[in-house]
């Protein structure tokens, strides 16, 4: 007897999953739509498969709020490998080049300001930037030598969190398009000798950290839908950085339409580049505030179960 196909249901908000060694973020992506029978699924910025960490996944409406996660604030924990140098700058790659020389500490803390603020970054050439319509991992793999662009990057903080002659590990705070492996390459040549990241964590993603996730094993123990129900954040949780416009039920109508409502009141806002619209701390849409009237870009639907 074939089994039964699942019904997929309509189903809103962020799962904070901590996604294990060895996994990609597509098959991350389609674990957590199964689990939980969701209609639609995504997420909110790639992690590879050799790293552990947050990768925040939004189900069903949520996914219409993705961009603003993924623009987030992102802090990673690496370690550095000193000594070898490999095509991949992470584990995976073959080693093309060694080096006696390991930098003490010092001189490691030393050069850490030359790598934050606004830099320049050259990204691997294994990494998933298009190069004349082709991804730059497939014109690697194919053992082309892809001219990778430089390109600005914004690091808000970097330190180190312990030292060895073999392996340093560091935290850093970046904003969206950092490479880790870049950035662990460039301190090795800085300091005169060649390195590879080993390990990679990331531990933040915008207002998502390691106190919001779970893990798929956590997951799979929980008895039945009702109880993942529980662990999912709501649709407002990844818009706390934006301004937050108040919606009577008239105005809620007009707004679930596509249409702009006319924000009334002493204390209403003229105009907002980027804000969200609620009504009775539902999330209806997002939008802009233009002469005050509120102007939905993206209506959420009502569609969940889960309070937006």
């Amino acid at each position: 007897m074939s089994q039964q196909k699942r019904v997929k249901r309509a189903i809103s908000g962020w799962l904070i999953l901590n996604k294990h060694y060895d996994m990609t973020s597509t098959q991350a992506v389609g674990k957590i739509k199964w689990l939980f029978e969701a209609k639609k699924a995504g997420h909110a910025g790639t992690l590879d498969p050799l790293a552990t960490g947050i990768l925040p996944i939004a189900l069903g409406e949520a996914t219409k709020t993705v961009p603003l996660v993924q623009d987030g604030t992102k802090i990673y924990e690496f370690d550095i490998a000193w000594g070898s140098a490999t095509t991949t700058d992470d584990v995976e790659g073959e080693v093309i080049e060694t080096s006696d020389h390991r930098p003490t500490e010092a001189e490691l803390v030393e050069i850490l300001p030359c790598f934050t603020g606004i830099i320049t970054q050259i990204p691997p050439a294994f990494s998933a930037i298009k190069i004349k319509g082709e991804r730059a991992y497939d014109l690697a793999r194919a053992g082309e030598k892809p001219e990778m662009p430089p390109r600005e990057i914004e690091i808000e903080a970097l330190e180190v969190l312990a030292h060895s002659d073999e392996i340093s590990t560091l935290r850093v705070t970046c904003q969206k398009g950092t490479y880790v492996r870049a950035l662990a390459r460039d301190i090795a040549k800085k300091l005169g000798s060649v390195a590879h990241v080993s390990r990679l964590h990331r531990a933040a993603v915008g207002p998502f950290t390691e106190a919001d996730a779970i893990g798929v094993n956590e997951l799979e123990d929980m008895k039945d839908s009702a109880t993942r129900d529980q662990v999912l954040r709501p649709i407002a949780d990844a818009l706390g950085h934006l301004d937050e416009v108040s919606l009577d039920q008239k105005q809620a109508q007009a707004v679930r339409m596509g249409n702009p409502a006319l924000l009334l009141g002493r204390n209403a806002p003229i105009s907002l580049e980027v804000a969200y619209a609620t009504h009775r701390g539902d999330v209806l849409a997002l939008g802009r505030v233009e002469k005050g009237q509120f102007k939905p870009s993206r209506v959420i639907l009502p569609d969940s179960p889960i309070r937006n």
